[in-house]
């Protein structure tokens, strides 16, 4: 009867053992397979970065969605007219360490109809007053310059609905295209290069942020031998008990 259940308990454990180290180094395998795919999509981005600069006509034309993704990343020379009466400011938004604002203004496209929002750069808050826009410069007339084709800005946390001020949260394009009217783009243009019109354009670059797949994968494979170590400890622990019980009878 004791041999019995020490034979069930011995294959229920070893059971449960051998469930947790399949699990735990499958669980490690798909954090390095995440990784994997993050650093062939940030090595696509490099890519994209590395081509030559699109005429705006790819912007100007009829993207869908899949296009659209396709163009991420590109460079891109644009030239039109900035339409200032639909200047959104996107608040807490952070450059170096500072809080502000992310100042976006819709381009017409020269020689166009169509119009791309243009995520034009960093502008510092007033502390005093925060519903006080900052000083920014928007020429009038035909503007050129180079930019970095983007998806809509990264929307933060905001408690119920975007707002439609002047000053808001989050910008959503498809909401923003039936607020205006305008036949906006897909897509978004990255402005870059120096200072200008009080703005700063140092945009965070894009990386693989594959350094937590890789921490997680080494946890769940320390944990997966951790759990061997535990068994094949606990395991021989027991047998070696067991030979000594077994010898001592015969030893008095």
């Amino acid at each position: 009867m004791i041999a019995q259940r020490r034979s069930w308990r011995f294959w229920v454990v070893l059971a449960a053992a051998l469930v947790g180290m399949a699990v735990t180094f499958s669980l490690g395998r798909w954090q390095l397979d995440r990784a994997a795919q993050k650093e062939a999509l940030h090595a696509a981005i490099v890519l994209r970065e590395q081509q030559a600069p699109l005429d705006a006509k790819a912007l100007a034309a009829p993207l869908t969605r899949v296009q659209a993704e396709e163009l991420l990343h590109r460079l891109v020379t644009v030239r039109g007219t900035w339409l200032p009466e639909f200047t959104v400011y996107l608040d807490n938004r952070q450059m170096s360490g500072r809080q502000g604002f992310d100042v976006l203004t819709p381009l017409r496209l020269a020689e166009s109809d169509a119009v791309v929002v243009v995520q034009r750069g960093w502008a510092p808050r007033s502390f005093v007053d925060r519903t006080t826009l900052p000083p920014v410069e928007t020429p009038q007339g035909s503007v050129e310059f180079t930019g970095r084709i983007a998806p809509s800005p990264p929307r933060l946390y905001a408690l119920g609905e975007d707002g439609r001020g002047v000053i808001r949260q989050n910008l959503d394009l498809e909401a923003f295209r039936g607020e205006t009217g305008l036949p906006l783009a897909r897509v978004t243009v990255l402005q870059i290069g120096p200072p200008s019109e009080g703005l700063l354009r140092e945009w965070p670059q894009p990386t693989a942020g594959v350094e937590k797949h890789y921490g997680y994968a080494f946890q769940w494979f320390g944990l997966c031998a951790l759990i061997g170590l535990l068994y094949l400890w606990f395991h021989l622990k027991a047998a070696v008990f067991r030979l000594f019980s077994s010898r001592k009878p015969h030893d008095s």
